[in-house]
C-alpha cells in the first residue's frame, strides 16, 4: 500500500510546519524565520531555524532538518505513513491509500481498516457506558474512589461492559458488524469457549468490566483491558483483548501515545505495574510513564522504549509478584543497554494510592532516590546468603555472574562487575572469571552516530543542487543538458540526480516537501539547510559556470583515459585509429566549452 503523491503535497499544503512546530514548542520570529532551542540535541543557543516561505526546518548544530513530515516523524518517533495519517487528521484530509496488486495485500489491509473501525466504535459504546447508562453506576463509584474524574475518564476514553452476555454482541450485529468479525476480533467468544455458559452461540468477553482502551503508539485503538468490578471466582481480575492483527500483547506499551514526549524530554520511563496507577501519576502531573500489558518487560517493549530513553525506573508494587516482574524484567532492559533502577514501594501501596497521598513532589522524590537495580537485588540476593560459608558465596557469584554476562555494554557490565564483586568480596577479576566466555572476551562497542549525518557533496556539486531547488530557470536549463550521462560519471553527485530525475516545483512548498518526503533523513538534512540559504543573485550565470566547469572536468579524466591507453604497446590499427579520433572529439569539446557557455547563458 503506499500514499499518493497528490495525497502527500496537499497534506503538506494544508499544513503550515510554523504552526505544527509551534503547537510542540514555542518559535521566536527571527526575521523572515522563526528558531528556537533544537528539540533534537542539546543547546544553549539556538540553532534551530524554521523557514515560513519555504515549509522547512533545519538545525545548524545538529544537522537534522527536512519537511514537516521529517519533523513529526523524529519529535513523535513514528514513520512516515504515521506522521502523514496524523498531519492528515490534524487538517481533516482523508488519506486513500493505492492498492498494490495483490488481492491478498488488499483483504489485509481492508481487514486491517475494518478492525480499526470497530475498535474505534466500540471504545465509543463503552464510553457511553459508563458516563451515560444507570447499570454502570458502581462503575463510576468505583473509579471516584480511585480519584478518576469524569473529566479524566473522558480524557482516557474509559468505559464499562454491562453484566449482560451479549449487550455487546447485540450492539454490534445492530451496526452492521458480523458475528465471525467479530469473533476474529476477539471481542465476542464462541459458545464452545464458555463451559456453562447460557445457550447464545455467541457471548461477549468483557462482562462487568471497567474497560480501559490499549492504543498503539499514534493513539488508535486496537484492544482493551478490562478490570472486573467484582470478584467472581475464577475470574481475572484484569483481562486482555486477545492477539489479532492489531495486537500483540509484547508488543505494546500502555499510554505510549500520551506519554512519548515526555519520555523523549526526560530521557527517563517509570515504569508501572498497572492501567490505573498510569493514569493516576499522569494525570498528578508525573507524565513520563508507561505501563507493559501485564508485568515483565519483553524484547520488543525494551526495544521500543529504547528508542525514546536510556534511564528506566521501576515502580512496580512491593510485594512478591512485584519484585519478581523487576527481575523478569531485568533481561530485556538490560540487553538493550538501558539505565535500571527501582523505586521502593512501601509494603500494601502501589503507584496509584501513593501519589493521591502524598502528592506529585512526594512521589516524585522517591524516583529520584530510586537505586540501581543491580545495588536493590545484591541486597536481597546478599541478605539470604552466609558470606561467611565459601561455597555459599562462590554460588551466589556465579548466579550473579550469569546474570550480569547479559548487560550487553561491555563498560556498564564492567562497572556492575566492580560493584558486585566489591559488595561479595571477591577480586574483580575472580568474578569476571565466572562469566561465560563470549562476554569476557568481548569487546567495546564503537560508539555510532545518532544523527546518521552525511557528507555534502563538494562546492560547486552542492551549489547545483541549490539553485536547483530555489531557481526554475536555472533547474531548467540543468534539464535541458546530458546531465544524467555527466553526473553518472561524478562521485558525489547523488543526491543532485535526485534532484533532477524529481518532478518537484521549485516556488510550491508543498512540492519540495513532497520530494523531501522521499529522501533519506540525512539527505532531508542537506537540503533544507539549501533551502536556507540565500541564491547567488547572478544564478543563472554562475549555474553555467559550475554546471560546465563539472563537465570540464568529467571530460579531461575521459581525455587522461584515453592519451593512457594510446600509449599502451600492441594495440591494432584499429584501436589506434579509434583512440586517436575519441583524442580529439574530446579536445574539440573542451575547446568549445567556453563558447558554450556564452551562446547559452540563461537569465539571472
Amino acid at each position: 500500500m503506499a500514499i499518493p503523491s497528490q495525497t502527500i503535497e496537499q497534506i503538506a499544503a494544508a499544513n503550515d510546519i510554523v504552526e505544527v512546530i509551534g503547537s510542540y514548542f514555542p518559535l521566536k520570529r527571527a526575521g523572515a524565520n522563526f528558531k528556537a532551542l533544537c528539540p533534537f540535541h542539546q543547546e544553549k543557543t539556538p540553532s534551530f531555524h524554521v523557514s515560513p516561505q519555504r515549509q522547512t526546518f533545519h538545525c545548524f548544530g545538529c544537522g537534522v532538518g527536512g519537511s514537516v513530515f521529517r519533523f513529526v516523524m523524529d519529535y513523535e518517533h513514528i514513520d512516515f505513513p504515521s506522521a502523514v495519517r496524523k498531519l492528515a487528521a490534524r487538517v481533516g484530509i482523508p488519506v486513500i491509500e493505492e492498492r498494490g496488486p495483490s488481492d491478498a495485500e488488499d483483504r489485509q489491509h481492508e481487514a486491517r481498516r475494518t478492525l480499526l473501525q470497530l475498535h474505534g466504535e466500540t471504545a465509543g459504546w463503552f464510553h457511553e457506558n459508563l458516563i451515560k447508562k444507570e447499570f454502570a453506576e458502581p462503575a463510576r463509584k468505583y473509579l471516584k474512589e480511585r480519584g478518576i474524574t469524569a473529566e479524566i475518564a473522558k480524557r482516557w476514553r474509559l468505559g464499562y461492559a454491562p453484566d449482560e452476555w451479549d449487550a455487546f454482541g447485540s450492539w454490534a450485529r445492530g451496526h452492521g458488524y458480523e458475528t465471525q468479525k467479530l469473533i476474529a476480533s476477539g471481542l465476542i467468544k464462541t459458545k464452545e469457549d464458555a463451559d456453562g455458559s447460557p445457550g447464545q452461540r455467541s457471548y461477549d468477553r468483557f462482562r462487568d468490566r471497567i474497560i480501559f482502551p490499549i492504543c498503539n503508539d499514534i493513539g488508535e485503538v486496537i484492544a482493551f483491558s478490562g478490570r472486573l468490578l467484582k470478584e467472581k471466582e475464577g475470574a481475572p481480575k484484569y483481562l486482555n483483548s486477545p492477539e489479532t492483527p492489531l495486537f500483540r500483547k509484547g508488543s505494546v506499551l500502555f499510554g505510549l501515545d500520551k506519554t512519548k514526549r515526555a519520555l523523549i524530554e526526560v530521557n527517563c520511563a517509570i515504569v508501572c505495574e498497572g492501567q490505573l496507577d498510569l493514569i493516576s501519576l499522569f494525570e498528578a502531573g508525573i507524565t513520563n510513564v508507561v505501563a507493559p500489558q501485564g508485568t515483565a518487560f519483553t524484547e520488543s517493549q525494551a526495544r521500543m522504549l529504547k528508542r525514546l530513553v536510556d534511564e528506566v525506573v521501576l515502580c512496580f508494587d512491593s510485594d512478591a509478584a512485584g519484585k519478581q516482574a523487576a527481575e523478569r524484567s531485568l533481561d530485556a532492559l538490560l540487553q538493550n543497554d538501558l539505565i535500571v533502577r527501582v523505586a521502593e514501594i512501601p509494603p500494601g501501596d502501589d503507584p496509584d494510592s501513593l501519589v493521591r497521598r502524598e502528592g506529585k513532589e512526594e512521589f516524585e522524590k522517591r524516583i529520584v532516590a530510586a537505586r540501581d537495580f543491580f545495588d536493590y537485588w545484591i541486597e536481597h540476593e546478599v541478605a539470604e546468603v552466609d558470606l561467611a560459608s565459601l561455597g555459599a558465596k562462590m554460588q551466589l557469584a556465579r548466579s550473579l555472574a550469569e546474570t550480569v554476562s547479559r548487560v550487553h555494554d561491555p563498560l556498564m557490565r564492567g562497572e556492575v562487575a566492580s560493584k558486585i564483586s566489591g559488595r561479595l568480596g571477591v577480586p574483580v577479576q575472580d568474578f569476571q572469571a565466572l562469566f561465560p566466555k563470549q562476554s569476557r572476551n568481548s569487546g567495546i562497542r564503537s560508539d555510532q552516530s545518532r544523527s546518521g549525518a552525511t557528507v555534502p557533496p563538494r562546492h560547486d556539486v552542492a551549489m547545483l543542487c541549490l539553485v536547483a531547488l530555489r531557481d526554475e530557470a536555472a533547474r531548467d536549463f540543468l534539464r535541458e543538458q546530458n546531465w544524467r550521462e555527466i553526473l553518472a560519471q561524478v562521485p558525489d553527485a547523488e543526491i543532485l540526480v535526485r534532484i533532477l530525475e524529481s518532478d518537484l516545483r521549485p516556488s510550491e512548498s508543498a512540492s519540495l516537501n513532497a520530494f523531501m518526503a522521499t529522501l533519506s533523513p540525512a539527505d532531508e538534512g542537506l537540503v533544507s539547510s539549501w533551502l536556507l540559504q540565500k541564491v547567488p543573485p547572478n544564478a543563472g550565470t554562475m549555474v553555467e559556470k559550475w554546471w560546465f566547469g563539472i563537465r570540464q572536468g568529467v571530460l579531461r579524466r575521459q581525455l587522461d583515459v584515453a592519451k593512457n591507453r594510446i600509449r599502451l604497446p600492441q594495440l591494432s590499427t584499429g584501436e589506434l585509429v579509434n583512440l586517436q579520433k575519441e583524442i580529439l572529439d574530446l579536445l574539440k569539446e573542451l575547446h568549445e566549452l567556453p563558447q558554450l557557455s556564452s551562446a547559452t547563458r540563461i537569465d539571472s
